[in-house]
């Protein structure tokens, strides 16, 4: 039988990985999957969570609104790689040095 410890293991190890992703990758890309990845950890943490909830069903709704926040997170996170490699010819975050007008 699967238990909540289960779920909270998958979920620390799944953070683990975005955190590493966030800290030592050099592309913008990658630090923006290994964000997500942390979300998604959290989302697992709230379902798993509501699910011991009966009565209001707690986890599940607050994991809803997470996965519309991570949405738009990697929308608006995307749009500003885009505008920055449109003036620096470049995603590494290190090359970066001053922003323009």
């Amino acid at each position: 039988m699967i238990t909540l410890t289960h779920f909270l293991v998958v979920s620390a190890c799944i953070f683990c990985i975005g955190l590493y992703a966030v800290l030592a990758k050099r592309s913008a890309i990658m630090i923006l999957v290994g964000i997500e990845l942390m979300i998604n950890a959290a989302i697992l943490n709230f379902v798993a969570f509501g699910k011991y909830d009966k009565l209001n069903y707690g986890g599940q709704v607050f994991a809803l609104f997470a996965i519309v926040l991570a949405a738009a997170a990697v929308a608006v996170g995307l749009a500003i790689i885009l505008n920055v490699y449109r003036n620096f010819k470049t995603i590494n975050p290190e090359n970066i040095h001053e922003l323009k007008d």
